[in-house]
């Protein structure tokens, strides 16, 4: 799913492009994408773009007459720019928007519909989409403090968390945990002083670093890889890799449709986590430290 740092690259990038111009004409090409039906998609055509916006990982389109085009791009969907004369890519195109410079074309890969687009009037109607995350950077140590101790959960689900912290999904939360040297299992409550300014730095180091990289990488271009594996990573995604600070294998605990990977001596003094599925299976046999796996 693209979060902060990938959510402002798409930001940057279409304000670039469409800050200012009319939005001539938009198709919806999946009916399941559009959640709205009042207004009418239709009342957005021939709209200025008055600006582009984030919020949290949806990507706001600010138009003339007060309306508000919200994307969400969930974990498949992504953005392309095409010339005016490009066609959009076959069967994963959910909508495109058409500008007098180019078209925006929106997309999602696989048969899972959940990408969504929202058609809305009104500030009050764009400030129901917000989940109340605090924003990473425009947070100091205390209110970040008070924000993890709002309720006691492992970090991993606290960074991840859209009521407690803004555009943190599961790659992020990964790296930053690595950076912090903390364990993705330790609860919130258990944390002190030191541990949190850790964190806190280490969450915006983190999503400004891969801002920062991302930035660079695009230019001015539009992005076109938009990943949450990237080679340059130093933990998520890299079940059995060493890991850049100590060399020992990433571990990984795998839940639902996602995991978690972490070095189990940088985070948590050489000790496995358990794995639900695995660690089960393999019981007895499951290792407990990572010098036992070694």
């Amino acid at each position: 799913m693209p979060e902060l740092p990938d959510i402002t690259i798409y930001r940057e990038a279409l304000d670039a492009r469409i800050r200012g111009h009319a939005l001539e004409r938009i198709r919806i090409i999946n009916p399941f994408l559009l959640r709205t039906a009042v207004p009418p998609i239709t009342d957005a055509e021939r709209k200025r773009v008055l600006a582009v916006r984030q919020l949290g990982k949806r990507i706001i389109l600010s138009l003339e007459d007060d309306l508000f085009l919200i994307l969400h791009l969930m974990v498949a969907g992504r953005l392309r720019w095409l010339a005016k004369v490009a066609k959009p890519p076959g069967r994963i195109t959910l909508a495109t928007f058409e500008f007098a410079n180019g078209t925006l074309a929106f997309t999602e890969a696989g048969t899972r519909r959940r990408a969504s687009l929202h058609c809305v009037r009104g500030a009050a109607a764009v400030a129901a989409f917000d989940m109340g995350g605090l924003d990473p950077f425009d947070s100091d140590v205390a209110a970040f403090a008070e924000r993890l101790r709002l309720e006691n959960h492992t970090l991993k689900r606290a960074l991840t968390d859209p009521r407690l912290f803004s555009g943190i999904g599961n790659a992020y939360s990964d790296e930053i945990l690595h950076r912090a040297k903390l364990s993705p299992l330790t609860l919130t409550s258990k944390l002190d002083a030191g541990e949190i300014g850790r964190l806190h730095d280490a969450t915006r180091n983190v999503l400004l670093e891969w801002t920062n990289r991302l930035r660079a990488e695009t230019g001015d271009g539009f992005p076109e890889k938009v990943t949450a594996f990237r080679p340059e990573m130093a933990v998520h995604g890299k079940f059995g890799q060493p890991c850049p600070v100590c060399g020992a294998p990433v571990q990984r605990i795998v839940y639902a449709e996602n995991e978690c990977n972490y070095c189990a001596r940088c985070q948590n003094g050489g000790v496995i986590l358990a794995d639900r599925a695995l660690s089960r299976l393999l019981h007895k046999s499951w290792p407990k430290s990572i010098d036992a796996l070694e």
